[in-house]
């Protein structure tokens, strides 16, 4: 039976730490990661700095082969980088256990993924195989096999949050629950914390208030 998982790493153990390691006010979201004969391309978009020098630090990687940005918005661009082969860790791990990406976020401190695996024995040889390669994994939570529903530009994350946001008391006067106390439930930081809260109610507010917006 298919599993979902979410996970948490640390994010110098995530090939894409890097920049946020010289960037902490940057934002990733990666959008997903092709494995090729000779190399390994990820997709992910990055808000938040300095185009320029983004580029400059992913170029500079020994792992990475080129870099090409593929569209911008007025906040954020979306970049597709060849990596060499040898790239390995939570990487490989993926591969390995034949993981499918579904969503996977990073801040300064931490890299958040949701995969899905065919069965929990994929699950388990992804965990051994990143145990081999000294990437340590937390496991926060497993769908078997469902996730809630994600409706139009909410995703599953940001609805999680502001659910437990709003049964917590976070949006009453005085706060029943703090931006700590949530990054805790979740096992995330305060800053993964608020950048879901601030999409998720930007996209309640497009899907429901201005319907016509969130379509255009």
């Amino acid at each position: 039976m298919i599993v979902i998982a979410d996970l948490s790493i640390p994010a110098d153990a995530f090939p894409l730490g890097r920049i946020l390691d010289e960037y902490p006010e940057v934002e990733i979201e990666l959008e997903r990661i092709i494995p090729l004969r000779n190399a390994i391309i990820p997709l992910f978009w990055v808000s938040n700095g300095d185009t320029e020098e983004i580029e400059a630090t992913l170029t500079e990687d020994p792992l990475t082969e080129s870099v090409t940005p593929l569209t911008q918005t007025d906040s954020r661009v979306l970049y597709e980088v060849e990596w060499s082969p040898d790239v390995n860790g939570v990487v490989q791990s993926m591969f390995e256990s034949d993981a499918r990406l579904l969503e996977a976020e990073g801040t300064v401190d931490v890299w958040d993924f949701r995969l899905q695996f065919r069965t929990r024995s994929d699950l388990a040889k992804f965990r051994t195989a990143c145990e081999e390669n000294d990437v340590p994994v937390t496991l926060r939570r497993l769908y078997n096999p469902a996730l809630p529903e994600d409706n139009g530009q909410l995703s599953a994350r940001q609805y999680e949050a502001l659910v437990s946001a709003y049964k917590g008391g976070y949006f009453e006067v005085p706060r029943g629950t703090s931006m700590s106390a949530l990054g805790t439930e979740f096992g995330i930081s305060d800053s993964a914390v608020s950048q879901r809260l601030r999409r998720g109610t930007a996209a309640l507010i497009a899907e429901t208030l201005l319907p016509e917006y969130s379509q255009s």
